[in-house]
């Protein structure tokens, strides 16, 4: 038994001990010049990732921060607009519930789990609609499923039948490992947490916003403080942030911006898309199955249907022995589902390390 077991878990993931050592920098004043100079380069670094010549703001939180931000900022409180929200698993259900949390009218638009939310209903859903929605909110990647949405087609539709609606974009398993082009594509709040994609720790979260959702900001009162865009931008524009941010992750964020234009964006990005064929074609090989529907599957995240009914427990047991371990399937998919994380800084020679060692733990005859 090894005391290292490496995550392929969808969140936290394996981080590279070359970005855990950048934590043990010396402390500086997060009100000083050297700040700045750092809170600068990785502005620049984020909004390649993003795909933004606009802002990207850092929070010291989880991504869930982060849409409690975009229902406050971006979703006044007259229920005649309100938010629709895009459901196709957990974490957009959830999202749907933090909007509701915070007094807003949310309209859910959901699909069985398993399927993306397709176009034809939202377009559907926008020119029945009398009133235009404030915004319209869903989830690129839903980590529970394994499925990915077809954002650019959702966004050119709603800019195309209700073009002052915002579009909120959750990317929280897919910004930095898969494409997120938020300008070319028209999005107006694009979030994300650093434990996943990015290959970080937990305890930061980003989110890309326009002029235009910042300009809608403006317009709605009691946006809180330590999520009010307003704010955000306004110590932004000094290379700085509102409280005390957590410097070690900063740094660690910093080493690994660096790392990941090294490695290049599209290279990262194929590196992602391979590791999920990898997976893909080893669940199909070993009887299994894939649970999110052809033409919607993560690259960096698969769910793979339990059809052979293994034990997961008993499979993680054994790859703990070999220092590795998958996650759980989630929600009202534990037991009939399991979900191997393809994302952040593996390399295809990690997870087919993985792959050898979870197929000589399958039962044979």
């Amino acid at each position: 038994m090894t005391d290292h077991i490496r995550l392929f878990n969808p969140g936290p993931v394996e981080v590279r001990r070359k970005v855990l050592d950048a934590q043990t920098g010396w402390m500086i004043s997060h009100r000083g010049k050297a700040f700045e100079t750092l809170f600068a380069r990785i502005q620049l670094g984020l909004r390649a990732v993003f795909e933004t010549e606009h802002r990207v703001f850092v929070s010291t939180s989880s991504g869930t921060g982060l849409w409690e931000a975009a229902a406050r900022n971006c979703v006044g409180d007259d229920p005649a607009r309100g938010v629709l929200a895009l459901v196709c698993g957990d974490f957009s259900e959830r999202w749907a519930d933090v909007f509701a949390r915070n007094g807003k009218y949310v309209e859910v638009l959901s699909v069985p789990r398993g399927r993306a939310n397709p176009v034809d209903a939202l377009a559907a859903a926008l020119r029945t609609r009398a009133t235009p929605f404030d915004a319209v909110a869903w989830v690129d990647n839903e980590t529970s499923t394994g499925v990915h949405n077809p954002t650019p087609a959702l966004a050119e539709a709603i800019r195309a039948l209700a073009p002052d609606t915002l579009t909120l974009v959750d990317a929280v398993s897919s910004a930095g490992g898969d494409r997120v082009a938020t300008d070319a594509w028209g999005l107006d709040v694009v979030l994300t947490s650093s434990q996943k994609c990015f290959g970080l720790p937990p305890g930061l979260a980003f989110a890309a916003v326009s002029d235009r959702a910042l300009a809608r900001a403006a317009q709605i009162p009691n946006r809180g403080y330590y999520f009010d865009f307003i704010e955000l931008e306004a110590f932004l524009r000094k290379n700085s942030t509102p409280s005390t941010p957590a410097l070690s992750l900063l740094n660690a964020l910093d080493r690994q911006l660096a790392d990941m234009q090294a490695e290049g964006l599209p290279a990262r990005y194929a590196r992602h898309a391979e590791m999920a064929r990898m997976t893909q074609d080893w669940a199909l090989e070993n009887g299994f199955g894939l649970f999110a529907e052809p033409g919607a599957r993560s690259n960096t995240v698969t769910v793979v249907s339990n059809a052979r009914g293994i034990d997961l427990a008993a499979i993680n047991a054994g790859l703990a022995r070999v220092g590795m371990s998958v996650a759980e399937g989630y929600g009202p998919l534990k037991g009939s589902t399991f979900r191997i994380a393809h994302m952040g800084d593996t390399q295809p020679a990690d997870l087919h390390a993985l792959l050898t060692a979870f197929s000589a733990l399958l039962p044979h005859g």
